[in-house]
């Protein structure tokens, strides 16, 4: 674990390009068996080959994965994506999404802080929430936590409904923005419609204000 974060640190030294750090925070449960687990790996492979093939993200997005499922762990922590590969997925138990966020967060504001020791400037970090449940442990800090780094602009997250998702919970860890239901298993064309939100911002200055692609979210949600 030493020697990653050195070399981490080693990695912003020799590329201060400012980052863009995501955490995906996806539903690994026993609910999410068989076609939407592999749907979904097939989903974030197709993100980090998106993000992969574009000159400006690849140098600028940083990636991290938290799966809960049974527990909240961190499945992929931030690294330059040309040395990360994407983990498989296995569904199964419960749904801790409380403690899944808790960890996002945890691991983003302690990114922060190796970009400031490094002195690399970064955008509004994002977190990706995707589940197909509810939750089976409190998310009320969770929430809290969101809530006040959102109204702050220190986080911007995105809330992705699958199946029969339970949305008022969902809305409870999303201030200012509702959660959106995925059509279908449609995992790619939201992976897809994510890598181009994240080249545009790469390509922008940090601390501009970037607006969504709105019109690409049809491809992959309904209301």
């Amino acid at each position: 674990m030493r020697e990653e974060f050195i070399l981490r640190q080693e990695e912003l030294v020799e590329n201060p390009t400012p980052r863009v750090p995501i955490c995906l925070v996806l539903d690994v449960s026993g609910s999410m068996d068989g076609a939407p687990i592999k749907e979904l790996e097939q989903g974030v492979e197709m993100f980090f080959n998106a993000i992969r093939d574009d000159e400006v993200a690849r140098y600028s997005a940083e990636i991290s994965i938290i799966t809960f499922g049974g527990v909240a762990k961190t499945a992929l922590d931030f690294f330059s994506i040309e040395r990360q590969e994407v983990p498989s997925f296995y569904a199964n138990g419960g749904t801790p999404m409380g403690e899944a966020v808790n960890l996002a967060l945890d691991m983003l504001e302690h990114r922060k802080s190796e970009y400031k020791t490094a002195g690399v400037d970064y955008y509004q970090p994002w977190l990706v929430l995707m589940t197909d449940g509810e939750p089976t442990d409190d998310i009320s800090r969770a929430a809290s936590r969101v809530m006040d780094m959102v109204e702050s602009k220190r986080l911007s997250i995105f809330p992705i409904a699958i199946g029969s998702a339970n949305l008022d919970n969902l809305a409870m860890l999303s201030p200012g923005r509702p959660p959106l239901k995925l059509s279908g298993l449609n995992f790619k064309e939201f992976f897809l419609w994510l890598s181009r939100s994240v080249s545009r911002v790469s390509q922008s200055t940090p601390g501009e204000s970037v607006p969504l692609d709105v019109k690409g979210i049809n491809a992959w949600a309904s209301v």
